[in-house]
């Protein structure tokens, strides 16, 4: 498994944001039983950034939390058997792991979000990469039974991780 994590802002984190992002991203290609090694790409940015992203990316001007940019086609979500028929798209040629995709993560929507929902900043991180990782699987949210599952698989990862709401 291989990130990379940029930081284009000022805003320290008070954790490591290499750390979680290996813990929840094991925790979510374990419970979907990725066959592969994977790598993802984050980049943390502030509103203005994020929007600049959302803009450029989705022709949306807006600011939100997280933007998920998944690399992969999948015709069911958490199933990777696509990947063998595209190698040259889907794995790096180096490492051959698979190239799961791109988050950008919106620190200042993360901090209030926090402080909106009672949690920690930690929990917020931890909450926003486990639901962007589940985008860059196949899951979406568009329907309610779809948001349901998508919300249930989060928590648990997050559960079993011991990053409650507390």
């Amino acid at each position: 498994m291989t990130f990379y994590v940029e930081n284009e802002t000022e805003k320290k984190l008070p954790f490591l944001a290499e750390k979680v992002l290996a813990d929840v991203m094991g925790a979510v290609l374990d419970a979907e039983d990725c066959p592969y090694e994977a790598s993802v790409n984050l980049l943390l940015t502030d509103g203005a950034g994020i929007r600049e992203y959302n803009k450029d990316f989705r022709q949306t001007d807006a600011e939100t939390d997280v933007l998920s940019f998944p690399n992969l086609d999948f015709a069911r979500p958490g199933d990777f058997s696509g990947a063998e028929s595209s190698p040259a798209d889907c794995f790096d040629p180096d490492s051959g792991e698979l190239l799961l995709g791109d988050i950008i993560l919106n620190l200042e929507r993360m901090e209030s979000q926090a402080e909106a929902y009672g949690h920690s900043i930690l929990r917020e991180f931890a909450f926003l990469l486990a639901h962007s990782l589940y985008h860059l699987c196949g899951y979406d949210h568009m329907e309610e039974a779809q948001a349901r599952l998508m919300e249930e698989k989060q928590e648990k990862i997050l559960q079993g991780l011991g990053i409650t709401r507390d």
